[in-house]
């Protein structure tokens, strides 16, 4: 166990901790699109297995989220983190074993799974390590989630594959190791002064017969699912084309183009906490794309 750290220290290690796990939330996630259309081409899968493949991690979120809450109940939201981030980095090194299409979904699966359980640990660790801070500490891991998304899409064409041989089985390798890496140093550093759960273990199930909580999950439902079926369809939509040069590009500015709103959320995080018109404002716009 670490000695205790003065608290501007302990702020700039659990920020810079909750920033890095939000990397881990999104690298292998985002390390998919790149190569959709070399995978299509080696196992001749069809569009529909391309949306299977593709849509699995985001059912295993909805799915195994609960799974998450349970283990945070049972072994708290660090180990639960730190299980994630391992799983998943092992789930995507194993896609790039895969000798096929079923190997490859269940590989997939196990990536999921493992941001699904370590989705919602996350801000039960903000609420312990910035209780009087979560809008902000809520913003800077969602921050590193988007820097996640951003770095295997901008990185992948034009940098990574060249080096690989053009492999996209060691793309997912190599995707693989930073999210290990982020959960060591979690292991290593995080600050172990959670206190017991205490009463937890009897709440992780939700209450289904709270309309907020279908509200919420709505909400984060429609978005992800436009969000990621951008994503995916996008590399075979310009290779379709005839327009394979600008996949790296259009995927970049499709991730990159969060950062000013994150980077707007850190300065407001906390005046607009619980507001309605931020989501309306977003659905209008987005359904006008």
């Amino acid at each position: 166990m670490l000695a205790p750290s003065p608290p501007a220290v302990r702020q700039l290690l659990v920020l810079s901790l909750l920033w890095l796990a939000g990397n881990g939330l999104r690298i292998t996630i985002l390390a998919v699109p790149p190569v959709i259309p070399s995978i299509r081409t080696e196992f001749a899968m069809s569009e529909t297995q391309i949306g299977i493949l593709t849509g699995l991690p985001q059912v295993l979120f909805a799915c195994t989220a609960v799974i998450g809450s349970l283990l945070i109940a049972r072994f708290g939201a660090l180990a639960t983190l730190i299980a994630g981030l391992f799983a998943t980095a092992a789930g995507s090194a194993l896609r790039g074993l895969a000798p096929d299409v079923a190997l490859l979904y269940a590989a997939t699966i196990i990536t999921g799974f493992g941001v699904a359980i370590m989705q919602p640990s996350l801000p039960p660790l903000v609420r312990t390590w910035l209780p009087h801070r979560i809008g902000f500490g809520t913003a800077v891991f969602t921050n590193g989630l988007l820097v996640g998304e951003i770095l295997p899409v901008a990185l992948t064409i034009p940098l990574l594959l060249p080096l690989l041989a053009g492999s996209w089985r060691a793309s997912f390798m190599v995707w693989a190791a930073p999210v290990a890496l982020i959960a060591l140093v979690i292991l290593l550093l995080a600050p172990r002064d959670t206190p017991a759960q205490g009463a937890a273990a009897q709440r992780w199930w939700p209450d289904w017969s709270d309309p907020l909580i279908w509200k919420l999950g709505i909400a984060l439902g429609s978005a992800n699912a436009l969000y990621f079926t951008t994503n995916a369809f996008l590399p075979d939509y310009l290779h379709h084309l005839g327009r394979a040069d600008l996949v790296s590009p259009a995927l970049t500015a499709l991730n990159a183009g969060q950062i000013p709103a994150s980077l707007i959320l850190l300065a407001i995080a906390g005046r607009i906490e619980r507001s309605i018109w931020p989501h309306v404002l977003c659905g209008a716009t987005a359904s006008r794309r």
